[in-house]
């Protein structure tokens, strides 16, 4: 027989420090560990390289450039969040990104066409790229592993055959230079701090008060103004930082701005709630009426189009296109970043801002690494054991839940 302490809208309702204590061992008893994790490996992680750098790590002049070096990545890794919500895989996101900054530079320095076109187009021949990979994985009904390893192979080729005999292709557009090479700094930057807040306290407000009326438990309101107090302090103090050297980049805006339209996608429409669907159980998903192959053709496609827009920021920021453009770690890093942020491997668990969350761990490790000088093996060894970390503490939340439903 249930008792009032065994509800849990009353330990979420419980104010103080108690009731927010309960809660969280409640969520954690039931494998619902959400993104606690993350937050607690990234304040490690900055504690260790801002003692180990003497302090070198959280001056401005680098906050800006870890913003800098997020951005790129983490914007391939939003599309990846959407891939891995259905419990596939996209292997060919690094080397689209290259592929599609190519097109962009060949369009725009070779054939003279204006930086937005060049860009049009470039994330265009991205979503042209998704749509044919989830159409040949539909159809066919081949593992997305298998396609997208060819895929790999093949946009490589494709890459190599682009930009031709010249090898690398510098930028010089005003726009195309201009999307990594803005800063917002006073009233501006304030104004999207302030917007951003809004956004998140905003939100978390609505949502407790949605499920109140729908008679869900839901976090206690002291809860809830301590998060938001934080997340104001945090906001506010990096952009006072970054404002002390060239001010907040735009291209962590563009970042920021996709990573709130995408969640609003995810939680808040039908396409969304699709994905989930057809995430938790592609079966269950088709005889509720769900167009599954329609849904995993939209994400790859929306994930080749972020790969796309990833690939132009990181030309953009780099000045230049080349042969090993999107190659190297650029694919390791997207899927790494939102594994660490909290999507599942195992399909119909995660959220958009894991991306977010994610690059931040792994631009923080490779960026305390270079101010240390360490070297790219130690870099490889230690992203490769967070990421372990990090599914293992998936895989173990995954059982906790089963158990706890059974």
């Amino acid at each position: 027989m249930s008792t009032m302490a065994d509800d849990p809208r009353v330990l979420a309702d419980r104010p103080g420090l108690i009731g927010t204590l309960a809660t969280y061992r409640s969520r954690i008893a039931r494998g619902d560990i959400g993104q606690l994790p993350v937050l607690i490996g990234l304040l490690v992680i900055w504690l260790v390289f801002y003692a180990a750098s003497g302090g070198t790590f959280f001056s401005p002049f680098n906050l800006v450039n870890l913003a800098l070096q997020m951005a790129a990545v983490g914007t391939i890794a939003v599309g990846v969040v959407f891939v891995l919500l259905l419990g596939e895989i996209d292997l060919t996101v690094g080397i689209v990104s290259g592929l599609c900054a190519g097109v962009m530079a060949v369009l725009n320095v070779k054939m003279g066409l204006p930086g937005p076109v060049a860009v049009g187009a470039a994330v265009v021949s991205g979503t042209a790229i998704g749509l044919v990979q989830g159409l040949w994985i539909t159809r066919f009904r081949i593992p997305s592993f298998v396609v997208t390893l060819a895929g790999l192979i093949g946009w490589q080729g494709a890459l190599l055959y682009v930009l031709g005999s010249t090898g690398t292709i510098n930028l010089r557009d005003p726009f195309i230079t201009s999307l990594a090479g803005t800063f917002f700094t006073g009233w501006v930057a304030a104004a999207l701090g302030v917007a951003f807040v809004g956004y998140l306290v905003g939100t978390s407000y609505l949502v407790r008060s949605r499920r109140l009326t729908a008679g869900l438990g839901a976090e206690s309101m002291s809860t809830l103004a301590v998060r938001s107090v934080v997340i104001a302090a945090f906001v506010a103090g990096g952009i006072l930082a970054l404002g002390q050297d060239r001010g907040v980049p735009l291209s962590l805006a563009f970042l920021v701005g996709l990573v709130v339209l995408m969640d609003h996608v995810a939680k808040r429409t039908r396409f969304g709630r699709m994905v989930f669907a057809v995430g938790g159980s592609r079966e269950a998903a088709r005889r509720a009426g769900i167009p599954v192959s329609a849904v995993r053709v939209a994400v790859f496609a929306l994930a080749s189009t972020c790969a796309a827009w990833g690939g132009v920021l990181a030309a953009s920021r780099l000045l230049a296109v080349n042969q090993s453009a999107g190659s190297g770690d650029v694919l390791l890093n997207a899927i790494a970043a939102a594994v660490i942020g909290g999507t599942s491997l195992f399909g119909g668990r995660g959220t958009v801002w894991a991306a977010l969350l994610g690059i931040l761990v792994i631009q923080s490790i490779s960026n305390g690494m270079d101010l240390l000088s360490l070297d790219s093996s130690v870099k490889f060894m230690i992203t490769g054991a967070v990421l372990l970390v990090a599914v293992t503490i998936d895989a173990i939340a995954r059982r906790g839940r089963e158990v706890a439903g059974a």
